[in-house]
């Protein structure tokens, strides 16, 4: 039962509402930061099952502290089985043997194609960022995508400056038509609320609101006029029990949780 009175930040919420998206059993390609946590979360309640998969080559890590890159050794102790990157990449994501996988970046646009690449021209970038890794992949390959990122109009024009990771549709053809074998972005999870893309055009769409958030608050945020709902639905807030094992057993030294309670 979610909690009336405990307060909470943006950052425990996004991870709350990440988590609740996870189904016990799922194979999740995972990194570091609120994915993380969510996954854990989602292991430490309703989840226990849950098989996660880092770029690393960590094969059912079990963390007994938060880790904080893909490369931290506490992602092997516990592990079902530690493998090569190659591995991961040809083995089980590129077989389809990942059913979520969980991605961010600089820039989202209105049919959930990601940019960790430049901001500005290609050729001549205002900020040159870290590329993609293996996001690309995952975006192309994993069953459903899950991306979380906070809501303003700079992280979520209507275009990305360069795709680096592909959403619903770019240049006029979709998924499908590109031959991309993953579902793609399903979900985007923000500050604000949860975007779903419409499996007509493959737009974002407004889908549910967190508490004391207007439509009229996230579409400001967005540089697209983002079409709503007819029936938006509502998210809960964290529970006690969540806000406890965020805080007190997952990040307890809150190195990715900083933001302070609403």
């Amino acid at each position: 039962m979610a909690s009336e009175t405990a307060a909470y930040t943006l950052g425990e919420m996004m991870a709350c509402v990440a988590a609740r998206e996870l189904k016990d059993g799922e194979v999740v390609f995972v990194g570091i930061g609120l994915p993380n946590l969510a996954c854990n979360l989602a292991r430490s309640t309703h989840a226990p099952n849950l098989i996660l998969i880092y770029e690393s080559g960590a094969i059912g890590a079990a963390p007994e502290r938060l880790p904080v890159s893909i490369g931290d050794p506490a992602l092997v102790t516990g592990s079902m089985m530690v493998c090569g990157m190659a591995d991961v990449f040809q083995s089980l994501l590129q077989n389809g043997r990942i059913q979520v996988g969980f991605l961010g970046g600089a820039q989202i646009d209105k049919y959930g194609n990601i940019n960790t690449t430049v901001v500005g021209s290609y050729e001549k970038p205002k900020v040159r960022l870290p590329g993609s890794g293996g996001a690309s992949e995952i975006a192309v390959h994993a069953r459903r995508t899950l991306i979380i990122s906070k809501l303003s109009p700079r992280a979520f024009p209507e275009r990305v400056d360069f795709i680096t990771s592909p959403g619903q549709r770019s240049k006029g053809k979709s998924r499908k038509e590109w031959g991309m074998p993953g579902a793609g972005p399903l979900k985007v999870i923000t500050d604000k609320c949860i975007l779903e893309a419409d499996p007509e055009t493959g737009e974002m769409v407004l889908a549910a609101l967190y508490p004391g958030v207007a439509a009229e608050d996230v579409k400001r945020n967005v540089g697209w006029d983002m079409k709503v709902r007819p029936s938006l639905g509502s998210v809960e807030p964290p529970s006690e029990r969540e806000l406890k094992l965020l805080r007190e057993v997952l990040d307890p030294k809150g190195l990715f949780l900083k933001d302070k309670p609403l």
